[in-house]
Order: C-alpha cells, then sequence, then structure tokens
C-alpha cells in the first residue's frame, strides 16, 4: 500500500447478515474496485488489493441503527464502538455484522481511520408529528420508542440525485427554499419510502423497527398491533413465533409463496390467483404510502425509483404510476420499458411531476459521510 500521505479512496463496508459489499471510491465518487464476498470472509487480503489504486484514506461501514444520539457520521473508537455494541437489540441481524466489519479491518490496518454512517440518520430531521408514536409517555421516555426510519443512506442519495436531475430553478426544477419536493421509493427486499423537501427528511414509512410500512420480501409491512396482541393471547402464538413469522415468513412469502419479485411476477402472469393478489396488496400499500408522503410535503415534484425492485421492474413502476395520476406522475411506457440500468427520467414529457430511475449508491453516501468526517 502507498503511504498514508498518498492513499486516496475511501473504502466501503457495507456488512449484511449474510453478504459483504466493498467498494473502493475515488475522491469525485468514483468507483475505482469492489468486491462482493461472504460476510465471514477475512478483509486482510482486500488492502494489497486495493493499493495499486491509490489505497485506503480512511474505511467508511454502513450501520443501520445509530439510534437517538448518533446522528451523523462519526469517528469509530472504543467509546463509540460500545455505545453501537450496546444498540445491536435495536438491529439484531445487522449491527453484529458491521460490528464484526470494524473489527476486521481494524485487524488487517489499524492505523485506518474508520467512519460509522448510519442510515437511521437521515431521519433525525422528522418532525415531533411525524417520529412520536401516540402511545404512553412513560414507553417513550423510559424505552425511547419513536419512529427511527431506515434504509437513509440510500434515501439520501436518491434524493439528492434526483435534484441534480431536475435541475436549477428556471431549468425544469422547482424553486424555492423548501423546494425540490421529492418522495424516494427504496423497493428491494426491505423496502421504504421517504419525503424529502430541499434534502431534508419530512417523512418516511419504516418506524422504531424495518417492520413498519410497505409491503416487503418476507417481512409484513404494517400490520393492526391488536391483530398481533390476539395472536399471543387468544391463538396461544409465542412472541417468538409471531416476530419469526412477522420477520421471515410474511411480505411477498407470505401472500405468494416466494419473496422474489421476479418469481411473484412470473407467477402471477401465469395465472397465479395468490401471486396476483400479492401484487395487488404490494401496490395498495406502495400507492397509499407514496400518497402519505406527499401529503406530508405540501406537493410534489419528483417521484424517484431505486433499490432492487425500483430500479429492475418496469411493471412495478407502471403499476404504481397508474394509481397515482391524481398526484400528476405520468410514466412514459417508451421510456420505462426501455430503462436498461443507471439513473434515467422515466415520466411522460411535460407531465406536473417528473419521474425517475435512480441507481442505488449508497456507497457513495458512505464516502461522503467520511470524508465529512474526518473533516471534522
Amino acid at each position: 500500500m502507498r503511504p498514508p500521505g498518498e492513499s486516496t479512496g475511501v473504502l466501503v463496508v457495507n456488512a449484511g447478515s449474510s453478504s459483504l459489499k466493498l467498494r473502493l471510491l475515488d475522491p469525485s465518487g468514483g468507483l475505482l474496485w469492489a468486491d462482493d464476498r461472504a460476510a465471514d470472509d477475512r478483509l486482510d487480503g482486500v488492502f494489497a488489493q486495493v493499493a495499486e489504486f491509490g489505497g485506503v484514506r480512511a474505511v467508511g461501514h454502513r450501520f443501520v441503527h445509530g439510534g437517538p444520539d448518533l446522528l451523523r457520521p462519526t469517528l469509530i473508537d472504543a467509546g463509540v464502538e460500545a455505545r453501537l455494541r450496546a444498540r445491536t437489540s435495536l438491529a439484531p441481524l445487522h449491527m453484529p455484522a458491521a460490528l464484526a466489519g470494524v473489527a476486521a479491518v481494524r485487524a488487517a490496518a489499524p492505523e485506518l481511520a474508520q467512519v460509522a454512517c448510519f442510515d437511521t440518520a437521515f431521519h433525525a430531521s422528522l418532525p415531533a408529528a411525524a417520529s412520536t408514536y401516540a402511545i404512553p409517555a412513560r414507553w417513550r421516555e423510559r424505552y425511547g420508542i419513536r419512529r427511527y426510519g431506515f434504509h437513509g443512506l440510500s434515501h439520501a442519495y436518491a434524493s439528492r440525485r434526483a435534484a441534480e436531475l431536475l435541475g436549477p430553478p428556471g431549468s425544469g426544477g422547482s424553486g424555492g427554499s423548501e423546494r425540490p419536493w421529492v418522495v424516494t421509493c427504496h423497493l428491494g427486499s426491505g423496502g421504504s419510502l421517504a419525503a424529502v423537501a430541499a434534502g431534508v427528511c419530512r417523512d418516511t414509512t419504516m418506524g422504531f423497527t424495518p417492520l413498519e410500512g410497505l409491503v416487503m420480501g418476507t417481512r409484513s409491512g404494517s400490520v393492526d398491533p391488536g391483530a398481533l396482541l390476539w395472536l399471543v393471547r387468544q391463538a396461544g402464538l409465542s412472541v417468538d413465533e409471531v416476530g419469526d413469522g412477522l420477520e421471515h415468513e410474511s411480505g411477498l412469502l407470505g401472500l405468494a409463496g416466494s419473496a422474489d419479485m421476479r418469481q411473484v411476477l412470473a407467477m402471477a402472469g401465469a395465472g397465479s390467483p395468490s401471486a396476483r393478489l400479492a401484487l395487488e396488496v404490494y401496490q395498495h400499500r406502495l400507492r397509499g404510502l407514496v400518497a402519505a408522503m406527499v401529503a406530508a410535503l405540501g406537493g410534489l415534484d419528483a417521484l424517484v425509483f431505486t433499490g432492487g425492485i425500483g430500479e429492475a421492474s418496469a411493471e412495478i413502476r407502471a403499476e404504481a404510476a397508474a394509481g397515482l395520476g391524481f398526484l400528476g406522475v405520468r410514466v412514459d411506457a417508451t421510456r420505462n420499458t426501455g430503462h436498461r440500468g443507471g439513473d434515467a427520467e422515466i415520466g411522460v414529457p411535460d407531465a406536473p411531476v417528473r419521474v425517475f430511475v435512480v441507481e442505488a449508491r449508497e456507497d457513495i453516501e458512505i464516502a461522503r459521510g467520511v470524508r465529512v468526517a474526518l473533516a471534522g
């Protein structure tokens, strides 16, 4: 590796429960090197691989949850690491993997600065009306029960990129200090929406945990809490059984028998009633929550699709837009079906609301956060 003074890249470590995504980005956000591997693979050989590109200046880690007080990219020291470890129960599938990534980097390259970037941080700007649950005050105060929101790194990047695509006032973009008004749709195995005004999040669909909101691959989305209490009290299910069902057996899987949207679409096309129902439930929740996000903003300048489903499925985008015409959303069929990757506008020209597909690039957002933290 080159000497530290000559190191220019930021290594982004995105550790999931079963996967590890590594990206080396240059100061302009350009991708220099990428590698996807199993979560338990060693990292020591990584630094030798990336040395030819200028080495690593610092390492940025994606953390799903920063809790109520870690609200910006933060240099990781022993105290910060201890605070993160204490919050493992808030995201038990993801926090241990991210912490393991920190330990692995420390073992392989102890001289490197490491920065934690939080999915929850983008939603710290939620007004009290959007972040507060109407539950007993003692629960909110003692246990910190509130709406945190997730996928924040993706929503932050997608909304910023949408503002760039909209352009400055007078070039087809929207003026005003609180605009543009953008709703970002992160649709993948997990899914959430965010209402963003001039880069500031005003509402989102996930809450205290990533279970709230949209129908997802294996997660239920919002469910009447009274139904869950009934399952425990009357049906005799344990809390663990209810939790496992909501996290791992619900969503598209629970409705159609598959958590893979591609398979659900194929089954629906072949005439499967359960797959057709799954798509109808998915779209009903998606369209309703998009409208709720628009209400939180007071209007809409752009609708953005990102994430694995949002980027890949022209059918999902078209069906969603078909139910949002009253908001001024209109998708151009040729642009939509012709999209083959990258950032693109797919809306009808001159429609009141512009519609974009934006490639999910949490790595760029994390690298940006690293540089902010290092600048002090």
